[in-house]
């Protein structure tokens, strides 16, 4: 008996994981950053062998920035350069784009961006403040640690490790993308 409760529980489990990694429209994110047996992380950019470099962001007087606030509060966010913050810049031209962020396993917040971007995925342990991609549709921020395979979008450069998890880890989120 103890046994079929335990299998049924775990097909359970996995249906359950399963349903949520079905809809890349979902704003449910329940499995986002949980290494899956069959998955492999893979790169979809136009060039495989784009390095990412911090963006040069606020020299030039001329040129707006991508900005981002958690929960009302603006951080500074030193930007990679890549394809990918390029199509989050790109999407923000017109209008801020607020995401529903929600608590993962202990260590980050996880949202759908609504759309997919260009990714470069590469094996990763991040630290608080990192800024990923992952699945080139959610964006992922940590206020802990994780090492699985993300497109870096970015580092919050004004918070430490015990302020990102002040600023993260109380329950669900709200940040917004804009440009300033």
């Amino acid at each position: 008996m103890r046994k079929i409760l335990t299998f049924t529980l775990v097909v359970f489990m996995l249906l359950v994981c399963l349903s949520a990694c079905g809809d890349e429209n979902t704003s449910s994110v329940s499995d986002a950053t949980s290494p899956k047996a069959d998955e492999q992380p893979t790169s979809e950019t136009a060039d495989p062998s784009e390095e990412s470099k911090p963006a040069q962001t606020e020299e030039d007087p001329g040129m707006k920035a991508l900005t981002m606030k958690i929960g009302g509060t603006k951080v500074s966010v030193g930007w990679e350069e890549n394809a990918s913050v390029e199509a989050l810049t790109e999407s923000v031209k017109d209008k801020p784009l607020t995401i529903q962020m929600s608590m993962y396993g202990g260590f980050e917040q996880v949202g759908s961006i609504g759309k997919s971007l260009p990714r470069n995925d590469a094996q990763t342990t991040t630290q608080a403040g990192d800024i990923v991609l992952y699945s080139g549709n959610q964006i992922v921020i940590f206020y802990g640690s994780n090492s699985w395979a993300y497109t870096k979008l970015g580092h919050i450069t004004d918070k430490n490790a015990a302020q990102m998890r002040e600023l993260l880890g109380n329950g669900n989120v709200i940040i917004e993308l804009s440009l300033e």
